[in-house]
C-alpha cells in the first residue's frame, strides 16, 4: 500500500497558528504543480541531470507531507538521475500524482 500524504508535520510546525499553517499549505499548492511540470518537461526532453535538481526540491515536500518512504525513494532517484538513468520515473510519478490529488482536496 502506498503512503498517503498528510498535514501532521505542518500542524506540528504551525502549532496554534492557523494563518501560518494555511500560508504553508498555499505555498505547497503553488510550488508543487510548477515543480512537477518542470520535472516532467526535463524527463520528456531526456534531461535526467536537470530533472535531478527538481527531484531534490520535490523530495523536501515529501518530508513536509510526512511521506518518509517517498522521501527515501526520491533520494535514490535523485542519484539515479544524476547518473543519467530514469528507471524509477514511473514509481516517482505515482507519488507525484498521489500528492497532486491530495493537494486538490485540502
Amino acid at each position: 500500500m502506498q503512503e498517503k500524504p498528510n498535514l501532521t508535520y505542518i500542524k506540528e510546525l504551525a502549532g496554534d497558528d492557523l494563518a501560518f499553517e494555511q500560508k504553508f499549505i498555499d505555498i505547497l499548492k503553488k510550488e508543487f504543480p510548477e515543480e512537477t511540470a518542470i520535472y516532467i518537461n526535463h524527463i520528456q526532453n531526456n534531461e535526467p541531470r536537470a530533472a535531478a535538481e527538481i527531484v531534490h526540491k520535490l523530495k523536501h515536500k515529501f518530508n513536509i507531507l510526512s511521506m518518509e518512504e517517498a522521501y527515501k525513494l526520491a533520494v535514490n532517484y535523485e542519484e539515479e538521475l544524476r547518473a543519467g538513468r530514469t528507471e524509477m520515473h514511473h514509481r516517482f510519478k505515482r507519488i507525484l500524482n498521489t500528492i497532486k490529488d491530495y493537494l486538490n482536496t485540502i
